[in-house]
């Protein structure tokens, strides 16, 4: 299913969402383990994506890796990759 549903989210209009999933899904091989633990991607709105975290450390942590990141999915989704990264606390369900 999490092979298909990028696929079938772009067939219907839906490319941001689509995009959004391929993040989700590759978020703990970008980011790894420990600070998946800590943070997910929230959603991704006109380019950026909004990731959550638990706690301002992990902000700090990630804004620090934040062109590292962008770099690396660039590399994995191409053009389809956001431009931009913003961070916030709290919790929530991912993308």
């Amino acid at each position: 299913m999490g092979r298909v549903l990028p696929d079938v989210l772009r067939d219907l209009g839906l490319g941001e969402a689509a995009t959004a999933a391929r993040i989700s899904q590759a978020w703990a091989e970008l980011v790894g383990a420990e600070a998946a633990a800590h943070s997910w991607p929230a959603a991704l709105r006109g380019g950026t994506l909004e990731v959550a975290v638990d706690a301002s450390v992990w902000a700090q942590h990630l804004q620090l890796r934040c062109p590292e990141l962008l770099a690396a999915l660039a590399d994995r989704l191409g053009g389809e990759a956001p431009r931009a990264l913003r961070l916030r606390i709290g919790r929530g369900q991912s993308v």
